[in-house]
């Protein structure tokens, strides 16, 4: 299959690409895991896992059970499809059932606004899937070359643009949801009970009506938007209200600002193409890239522009190489306007006018007491590295369970209480202070913004540590800037290896795993998300960490603090910063 090549299947007679022979072999992501499903095997085959992606779970040797353990060193990871954050109180309550039963105990919010869970052995895969399902959540489509969870504000407002907002979001996840597939993962997890299938809007339904039509048709009567072979790569959607970047909108291969009418109707989006994180050390193809604008399109074409997109995406994406194969490589190769005629020519028949005004973006977190409505609050709580284990968790049940209320997880991998109604205030806030949430607004402000990736153990991509010792590097970095006498905060992000899970190239201060204990150093974002950060070191030894950037600050601080510490490093220039870096040495 060429550069270009469309995904419907049906006349194809040259030799695939191994993933994409695999996809179009499983038929509709169903063979051979489900013939695996019933074997007494501890692990599944590299096909199985491949299609396990699609259905929202990955397997998982745990490195540090690998010579005790053989058995348990096997396991599963799975991750919910939640759009917008969105988890209801009997999801919740099943999820935690879940985890201590069949899982490891703990509970992990995502830098995408979903729940994980971890440890879960291939024999329990059927129960815990199908458990979810029957409490009102699903993981189809939740990793996998697909459309991901889509990432909207969290905050439940019902003012201004954010009900709009987490609306759009439930309509793109229904709207970019495969059709065959659906069917393939209800009959594998809850034996085929259609009940269970996504109830889109009248909306949506009319949208995927015309995925039937034109160049946004696959080819592929089974599933219209995708076709057999799926997308090239995984594909992200994110949807804010203008001045809101909660949900870091630059790194989304479609980013989505909504614009309403003073009674609360969408009137219309500004539209970012292009955005994606990973790359591969040592690989200068691969890169970081942040979204170009495409422009704004009226309400009535948003759905139409968001499927046009992916469908553009579909059969022009490179299938030969996979890690060249995202969106964001396309628009670098070819050029934003060459996307924006092609998107005109042969998909989208909307008209696409210049980007409205915004207001300059601010990265929010919503920790601390918040007005929902009249009658109702929520408050944000901050989760160290999104992690649920142990007393919090088993707390936060109680208060879930009690009060039977709503959950919604943030892209920072905090977690909101919502519906708390004014008479069941006193009681919850006394309920989180014994949980350690006495002043949960007031959290220190390197911690509440520094976000981490699970790593070691379990991922097999990682290199090196990240969300386990995470805390103790802030707590170094927050130590040194009160010794220098620094009265402002730095936003940091760590990862285990290059591929970019928590966006560590939008940090102010980045350490990437490049080898154990080691790191690359990347400097040079913005704390509301705005511009790239850049590489100066590739290999920092952790326990260099403060003599290296030592330079870097006091630069900062002698400049007068006036600008944030990214953009310091941006007015500096690379020679400078690196001229600073080099006298630590």
């Amino acid at each position: 299959m060429s550069r270009g090549s469309v995904a419907a299947t049906d006349d194809i007679n040259q030799t695939l690409p191994k993933a994409e022979q695999r996809k179009l072999d499983s038929i509709h992501l169903r063979d051979p895991l489900l013939a695996e499903l019933g074997n007494d095997e501890i692990r599944f085959t590299e096909d199985g896992v491949q299609l396990l992606k699609f259905h929202g779970s990955y397997q998982q040797n745990h490195r540090e059970l690998r010579k005790s353990d053989k058995v348990r060193c096997w396991q599963m990871m799975l991750r919910l499809r939640n759009p917008g954050g969105r988890v209801p109180a009997r999801l919740f309550v099943a999820l935690d059932e879940l985890s201590n039963r069949l899982g490891d105990g703990t509970l992990r919010a995502t830098t995408r606004q979903a729940f994980q869970m971890h440890g879960i052995p291939k024999a329990d895969l059927k129960e815990v899937i199908g458990t979810i399902v029957r409490n009102l959540g699903s993981t189809l489509a939740a990793c996998g070359d697909i459309n991901r969870n889509v990432m909207a504000p969290p905050a439940p407002f019902e003012k201004g643009g954010y009900p709009v907002a987490r609306r759009l979001a439930d309509e793109i996840a229904d709207l970019l949801s495969p059709e065959a597939a659906e069917g393939s993962f209800l009959d594998m997890w809850v034996d085929g009970d259609l009940s269970y299938r996504f109830k889109p809007s009248k909306a949506v339904r009319r949208a995927r009506e015309r995925q039937r039509k034109g160049g946004v048709f696959s080819g592929s009567g089974s599933e219209p938007l995708y076709g057999d072979t799926y997308l090239p790569r995984k594909f992200k959607v994110g949807v804010t209200v203008p001045g809101d970047n909660s949900i870091d909108l630059l790194t989304q291969d479609i980013g989505l600002v909504v614009f309403t009418d003073p009674s609360g109707t969408l009137r219309g989006c500004n539209v970012y193409v292009g955005g994606g994180m990973g790359r591969t050390h040592n690989k200068e193809e691969t890169f970081a890239r942040i979204a170009d604008p495409l422009g704004y399109v009226a309400a009535d074409d948003v759905l139409d522009v968001v499927q046009s997109i992916m469908a553009l995406q579909r059969d022009h994406g490179d299938r030969e190489v996979r890690k060249h194969a995202r969106m964001k490589y396309l628009i670098h190769d070819k050029g934003i306007e060459w996307f924006r005629s092609t998107l005109q020519k042969d998909y989208f028949h909307g008209e696409l006018r210049g980007l409205r005004k915004e207001p300059k973006p601010k990265l929010l977190d919503y920790l601390g007491w918040h007005r929902q409505k009249p009658g109702l609050w929520f408050v944000g709580l901050p989760l160290v590295c999104g992690r649920l284990q142990g007393e919090l968790k088993q707390g936060l049940r109680s208060l879930v369970e009690t009060y039977q209320l709503e959950i919604r997880l943030t892209a920072n991998q905090d977690l909101l209480l919502c519906n708390i109604g004014s008479s069941q205030r006193a009681a919850v806030q006394e309920g989180i202070k014994k949980l350690g949430f006495e002043a949960p607004g007031e959290t220190s402000p390197m911690a509440r913004h520094a976000i981490a990736c699970p790593a070691l153990p379990t991922c097999g991509l990682a290199i090196t540590e990240s969300e386990r010792i995470l805390p103790d590097v802030l707590d170094r970095i927050d130590v040194q800037l009160q010794r220098l006498e620094i009265n402002k905060s730095i936003l940091v992000r760590m990862t285990g290896c290059p591929n970019g899970c928590a966006r560590p190239y939008m940090a102010e201060l980045a350490l990437v795993g490049n080898g154990l204990n080691q790191y690359q150093l990347w400097l040079g974002g913005t704390p509301n998300l705005q511009r790239l950060a850049r590489p100066y070191l590739e290999k920092l030894p952790l326990d260099k960490l403060e003599s290296t950037i030592e330079p870097l600050l006091l630069s900062w601080k002698d400049a007068g603090g006036r600008r944030s510490f990214g953009d310091h490093i941006e007015k500096l220039g690379d020679q400078e910063v690196n001229d600073l870096l080099s006298a630590s040495a």
